[in-house]
């Protein structure tokens, strides 16, 4: 068996400036309201923003779409393929791309589904409609399998993530109402 991938995001600290190279400080900047990394040798101020998270509900008639993760965190756990967004793409490109490379799954994209905020982690989680153009799949490297799931099939226990399990209750809520609309919601930190 093969190890998981791991997912090593950049740190949300710098020490070093990336203009000059000195080391920062975690100060408020002048005419700022938050504590930044500041570099008091060349005056560059490294904003850190949220990170994207793009996804899909991929439906295939009546069944759903999930991966089995082969990647940290939540190794061998279900999930709607999603991953973070990349430079240079929009929201919907990278939720097409996401599902391509995590499932191997040819999709028609619909519409945004799910907006959800997750401050605890510094994220911001999208989630657009699809429909699948065949039931043929082809998982990636960051996927153990790709599966459709009735809804009695669902494995709710094993889902990787809050931001899933929610997006997938409201869309069966939705579904079972015959009508889908977008939710945008936060997702508070378990305490």
């Amino acid at each position: 068996m093969t190890s998981p991938i791991r997912y090593f995001p950049a740190p949300r600290r710098a020490r070093f400036c990336s203009q000059c190279g000195s080391t920062v400080n975690h100060r408020v900047p002048e005419d700022d309201n938050r504590e930044r990394d500041v570099c008091d040798h060349c005056g560059a101020i490294h904003y850190q923003n949220p990170r994207m998270v793009v996804g899909t509900v991929p439906v295939w008639q009546d069944r759903i779409l999930l991966c089995r993760r082969a990647i940290e965190p939540r190794y061998d756990t279900w999930t709607l393929p999603a991953g973070f967004m990349e430079l240079g793409e929009s929201t919907a490109q990278g939720a097409a791309r996401e599902t391509l490379e995590e499932s191997g799954a040819k999709i028609k994209l619909g519409e945004l589904y799910t907006i959800i905020d997750v401050p605890q982690v510094e994220q911001v989680h999208l989630f657009y409609l699809a429909e699948c153009l065949s039931d043929e799949l082809d998982p990636g490297p960051e996927s153990l399998e790709a599966r459709f799931f009735s809804e009695a099939e669902i494995p709710w226990d094993e889902l990787s993530f809050r931001t899933v399990a929610t997006t997938l209750e409201r869309f069966l809520a939705d579904r079972r109402a015959g009508a889908l609309r977008t939710h945008h919601y936060t997702l508070e930190s378990h305490r």
